[in-house]
């Protein structure tokens, strides 16, 4: 055999460099506010800029890949910091060796949704996804097949991005791209089915894609395997208590498209929550692995059981009730409960962040001291002193109460917020006080120097205390780890089908990620990866 032939090898596209990124900061202002406003915007105008109602007419496929048998990946939850990113990357490039076992490398990687962070845009793909998977897998002889998802942060630009990157029929590296829509299926061996269906922040399955698959069912026969891909696990989201949107979706494909073919639905996949989590109902699979390179999310708090549908579910006569119960998680609860306590490094992980807790607390104490030194006569006077401190402080409830997410009553969210900002007022009154004790030029060097050094510092761990205690009750649960922006304990899925038809899926951990690299990315530190649990075997025969 010659030497393999050179499919794509340029590590940075021209006149776009590949320039390796430091993982997001997700409580950093700059962050906080840009994919705040992204965020919002894309909640107000999404259903406008939605083109998936426009890729009607572009070329609808039914991919295929494998013959006999297969080997594939799965990963989501991408494009992050260049360590993580690339760690994971590097490992879906080649063999696997766990157990003693060589896993080969996968001749299909489907990418489950948010390929890049915090938001998409060509800059952001080039630099935290196409860069570091095209350093990973800069050529091979045999390309992989290559297909993505959309997740809601590739939603912030309506598709723009993504479509371009993953719909033109690209190499990534040593990967080649095949769809031409943001959601496709993929034929492979032994009657199984790749779905993978995008729902765009949980709103609807739009006329064309539904067009789309009922053309792919027609080729589907009973008997059938489906593995089907979501953009977020609805399955465990639902089970939670929170909006059944996204789970009325899954149900209303799955009548729809998937059970009049007389085919069923084996495996759900999905990433968004940033950790791995299984749960089963005999061979049912319900899988959530969202390793791929973004901070890791929590586990202690998943329930222990699925009941589906849920009690909210809108769809008409649901089908009956099935429970998936609880089969293995990654981290562990115990390591998620212990990692939770993490948070108390915020302002030193994120000093930023502390730079806005002491700016605020400054002005606040500057404000305060005003109103209690400053003496006016008479009652517009007193309004006049005190209008400041006033003003900064309603600025603050609102803030707490905006900061305050979850799926929850509106009504309990307020009072979290508010109770979050009680505590930075007490804080603040509290050394208003202490400041009335000093004078002078004194006076001026405490409250522009201790305040922002000793009182900053103070109010961001308010904040992280704040955030221990409201996700017991799933409010804020996401900024608990976002805040920290933990990059080890990745995850991705290498999946078997054997002659048999048996799909057998190896759940891949990489404990550490790799920090130091040489100057053409090779890792200075070995990546030893390892799997989470024994091989899943789902037998259908």
């Amino acid at each position: 055999m010659g030497p393999p032939a050179i499919k794509y090898v340029q590590v940075s596209s021209p006149g776009s460099p590949f320039q390796p990124q430091r993982a997001v900061r997700w409580l950093a202002p700059p962050v906080l506010i840009s994919t705040g406003i992204k965020a919002m915007l894309s909640s107000i105008f999404g259903s406008y800029a939605d083109k998936r109602e426009l890729q009607r007419v572009l070329p609808a496929k039914v991919h295929k890949c494998g013959e006999e048998e297969l080997w594939f990946d799965f990963v989501a939850d991408l494009g992050d910091g260049f360590d993580a990113t690339f760690s994971v990357a590097s490992l879906l490039a080649g063999d696997v060796e766990v157990d003693g076992q060589t896993l080969p490398r996968g001749q299909l990687l489907m990418m489950g949704g948010d390929e890049v962070y915090p938001a998409a845009s060509a800059e952001a793909y080039e630099d935290r996804t196409k860069g570091p998977y095209r350093a990973a897998l800069p050529y091979t002889e045999d390309s992989p097949l290559l297909f993505a998802l959309p997740g809601n942060h590739d939603w912030y630009d309506g598709l723009t991005s993504f479509l371009r990157v993953f719909a033109q029929q690209r190499y990534i590296g040593g990967w080649k791209t095949e769809q031409t829509r943001s959601y496709f299926a993929v034929q492979l061996p032994q009657r199984w089915w790749l779905l993978a269906v995008d729902t765009a922040f949980e709103q609807y399955i739009d006329a064309p894609q539904l067009d789309y698959f009922r053309t792919v069912a027609e080729k589907i026969e009973p008997g059938d395997r489906i593995i089907l891909c979501t953009p977020t696990p609805a399955w465990v989201y639902a089970a939670e208590g929170r909006s059944p949107r996204g789970y009325d979706n899954i149900q209303f494909f799955e009548r729809e498209i998937v059970q009049p073919t007389g085919a069923t639905i084996h495996v759900m996949l999905s990433g968004d929550a940033h950790h791995y989590a299984r749960y089963e109902n005999g061979p049912s699979q319900r899988i959530t692995c969202g390793g791929g390179g973004a901070y890791l999310t929590s586990t202690h708090q998943l329930p222990n059981e699925l009941v589906l549908p849920p009690k909210g579910t809108r769809i008409l006569n649901p089908p009956h009730t099935t429970v998936h119960r609880f089969a293995a998680s990654y981290p562990s609860r115990a390591e998620s409960t212990a990692l939770a306590k993490g948070i108390f490094r915020l302002p030193l992980a994120t000093p930023s962040f502390w730079a806005l807790t002491a700016v605020l607390q400054t002005v606040i104490a500057l404000f305060l001291r005003i109103g209690l030194t400053v003496h006016m006569p008479g009652a517009f006077g007193q309004v006049a002193a005190w209008t400041p401190a006033a003003l900064v402080i309603a600025g603050l409830l609102a803030g707490g109460i905006a900061f305050a997410k979850g799926d929850q009553p509106r009504s309990r969210l307020v009072l979290a917020g508010a109770l979050h900002t009680l505590a930075h007022l007490v804080l603040s009154v509290a050394w208003a006080l202490v400041l009335l004790t000093v004078d002078g030029w004194l006076a001026v060097a405490v409250l522009f120097v201790a305040t922002p050094l000793v009182i900053g510092f103070l109010d961001a761990e308010v904040v992280a205390l704040y955030l221990m205690v409201a996700s017991r009750w799933m409010i804020n649960i996401n900024e608990l780890f976002a805040g920290q922006s933990v990059e080890d304990y990745k995850s991705f899925l290498r999946m078997h089908i054997n002659g048999d038809g048996d799909l057998t899926i190896y759940p891949v951990k990489l404990a550490k990620v790799c920090r130091k690299w040489t100057d053409d990315f090779k890792p200075k530190e070995p990546l030893t990866a390892d799997l989470i649990e024994p091989s899943v075997i789902v037998r259908v025969g």
